[in-house]
């Protein structure tokens, strides 16, 4: 994890509920003992969902893991913003994943 400078100087900021496996989402932070994202959680509150709302929809997150997810992301705002990017980025996901059925094939 990285180092947060500013006020706190080169302290290395913990969270606890916070992880990166590389055999889970190719290393991406994610919910401790889960593979529950850390910029999914991000994505949800930007679309306007208190963390209530998303507690509701996800309810095997705790409280203190919703906290801690999003204040892992405003110490690390610009490594997931890119992750957010690169999974929203439609053209590189239709070129790295393209479609098995083309139109107009199979049909008679």
């Amino acid at each position: 994890m990285g180092n947060q400078s500013g006020a706190l100087g080169d302290m290395e900021i913990v969270h606890p509920y916070v992880e990166r496996r590389p055999e889970v989402h190719g290393g991406r932070p994610v919910i401790k003992g889960s593979r529950f994202p850390v910029s999914s959680i991000v994505l949800n509150h930007r679309r306007g969902l208190s963390v209530d709302e998303i507690l509701r929809e996800f309810p095997q997150l705790t409280p203190a893991e919703m906290h801690d997810a999003l204040s892992y992301y405003y110490d690390h705002q610009s490594e997931i913003e890119t992750e957010i990017a690169s999974l929203t980025d439609l053209t590189a996901a239709m070129r790295d994943h393209p479609p098995t059925l083309q139109p107009g094939h199979g049909r008679r």
